[in-house]
């Protein structure tokens, strides 16, 4: 009994170890932002310049971004916030 748990644990890491991790699940394409220090940075390693960028706040949408949280966060379909 024991010896078929280790035999069946050895093949699964032997089948899991032979699987190439998402060889399928990518597309070959030109970046066109490749080597662009506004998007990507200097270095991988460090922020991108757009980073940089303030955006003034806009207390009008608070009420839309809070019922997105809600509906997203609350655990039910209800978009709308009842108090």
């Amino acid at each position: 009994m024991k010896f078929n748990k280790i035999v069946a644990f050895v093949a699964g890491v032997a089948l899991l170890s032979s699987c190439e991790y998402q060889k399928y699940n990518n597309k070959e394409q030109k970046d066109v932002n490749q080597g662009n220090e506004y998007v990507y940075g200097v270095s991988p390693d460090s922020l991108p310049r757009q980073m940089a960028n303030k955006y003034p706040a806009k207390p009008e949408l608070d009420e839309r971004v809070n019922n997105i949280r809600a509906k997203l966060f609350s655990g039910t379909t209800n978009s709308v916030v009842q108090e």
